[in-house]
């Protein structure tokens, strides 16, 4: 593919500087771009590398500028670089059509230009929306409904009644819709229970691989808009997780709680159950978080506490050994100048 400067600047929401005829015919590294090449300089160090680098454009902050280089200026750099990527690299689309070894069952109904890949299995009463792709191996159990443009990978399981929005994306092996950890205890016995809900899930959300999304009890557990999972992430029943909220590898979130929007929830954190996260809020990685955030705060480690806080308590860890062995020197001083036998510490006479 080749494209002009200027054709890139207008569809990636860029504005071209420099010679807006030059001729670009991909998207590279800073570090390996050629001539016919856009890459990024969007922080301070590949800006000053610039002078060095042999690309033939850069995406830039919106106020940079330099004389003598071709240049598309952008408000958001990494969104702009996004946004050309998927210019020369657009995603494959399998044909349209239903494979001869997927099973299909009653009242199925699928909208224009479905594609549908090799022993996919799609239950009774499924409802597809348009330009769905449904790769191998994927089983949507009965009563399962998708909005236009998803794409569902290999090997992914969608359970009885749960609703995708438009636009969703789910990577190979996630399950969607398993029964949540819920039983009932008589004091030597468990008990079942069952649960009767859904798992929804909104507009533009993409799901990683491995990703585990457990129905309700009762209701639905939701997941909002715009939310992007990474890989090996567990949404226990119930879970309502706000729109535009980024949930990183190997998360847990127990059952009930609410992650409001735009969190961060960085990777191996674990929440508790029946607690909210408030709006704008950052938990940071491997932290255990067992009350509620509040929103707009930041909070690390286990049990979690201010950010800040944390990282003071880190830097204190690795001197307890040398404070432990003072602390033990001054209480063997004073225990001299009271009197006391050795090995008596201050306070323990009558």
């Amino acid at each position: 593919m080749e494209m002009r400067l200027a054709d890139i600047a207008a569809r990636i929401g860029g504005v071209p500087q420099g010679d807006a005829e030059q001729v670009i015919r991909g998207a590279a590294p800073f570090e390996t771009a050629g001539p016919g090449d856009l890459t990024l300089a969007g922080g301070a160090g590949y800006l000053k590398a610039i002078g060095t680098s042999g690309a033939g454009a850069f995406i830039v902050p919106e106020h940079f500028s330099l004389p003598g280089r071709n240049l598309i200026q952008a408000r958001w750099p990494m969104v702009a670089f996004a946004r050309a990527l998927a210019l020369f690299h657009p995603p494959r689309r399998p044909a349209p059509g239903i494979h001869a070894s997927a099973q299909v069952g009653r009242d199925f109904i699928a909208g224009a230009e479905v594609s549908i890949g090799p022993l996919a299995v799609i239950g009774d009463g499924v409802r597809l929306g348009d330009r769905v792709i449904l790769h191998p191996h994927v089983v949507l159990d009965e009563g399962v409904v998708l909005g236009d443009d998803v794409e569902i990978f290999p090997h992914v399981t969608i359970l009885h009644d749960c609703r995708i929005g438009n636009r969703v994306v789910i990577q190979p092996g996630t399950v969607i819709g398993s029964d949540g950890f819920g039983y009932a205890h008589d004091g030597e016995r468990y008990t079942k229970i069952r649960h009767l809900g859904c798992v929804v899930i909104e507009d533009d959300v993409e799901i990683g691989a491995g990703n585990t999304i457990d129905r309700a009890t009762f209701g639905c557990t939701r997941i909002g808009q715009g939310v992007k999972t990474d890989n090996l992430v567990h949404i226990a029943h119930n879970v309502s997780v706000g729109d535009n909220t980024v949930i990183v590898a190997q998360v847990g979130i127990a059952g009930s709680t609410k992650v409001g929007r735009h969190v961060t929830l960085a990777g191996q954190a674990g929440l508790s159950g029946h607690i909210t996260i408030g709006d704008n809020a950052v938990v940071g990685p491997q932290a255990g978080v067992a009350q509620s955030v509040a929103p707009g705060a930041i909070v690390s480690g286990t049990p979690e506490m201010p950010h800040r806080l944390w990282l003071r308590v880190q830097r204190c860890l690795p001197r307890l050994p040398d404070l432990r062995r003072k602390v033990q020197a001054l209480e063997e001083r004073l225990a001299t100048l009271e009197g006391l036998p050795p090995g008596n510490p201050p306070g323990t006479r009558s």
